[in-house]
């Protein structure tokens, strides 16, 4: 529902990370791990699944956004996710 402005305690400017910023240059990272890591969480951290889905709702449109300076591996098995890095 929506609520007014005042209504919050703060109201912070809309912002994404360069991506320089979050990965490291030598290392390949899942969707998800990203996702952790936009959120300044552990790669690794153990989310329930609606949290992971809130915070990939966030790293989607980042890595859209910041696509020119990414780079892709495939998948090891079909199963698996690929890993993302910094081009």
């Amino acid at each position: 529902m929506p609520r007014p402005k005042s209504s919050f305690d703060r109201l912070r400017p809309f912002q994404f990370r360069e991506p320089s910023d979050v990965l490291d240059d030598d290392t390949m990272y899942t969707v998800y791990e990203i996702a952790r890591l936009l959120q300044g969480l552990d790669p690794e951290t153990e989310l329930d699944i609606e949290t992971e889905d809130v915070l990939l709702d966030w790293a989607i449109p980042w890595m859209v956004t910041n696509a020119e300076e990414l780079c892709f591996a495939d998948p090891a098995a079909d199963d698996e996710p690929g890993h993302y890095g910094l081009a």
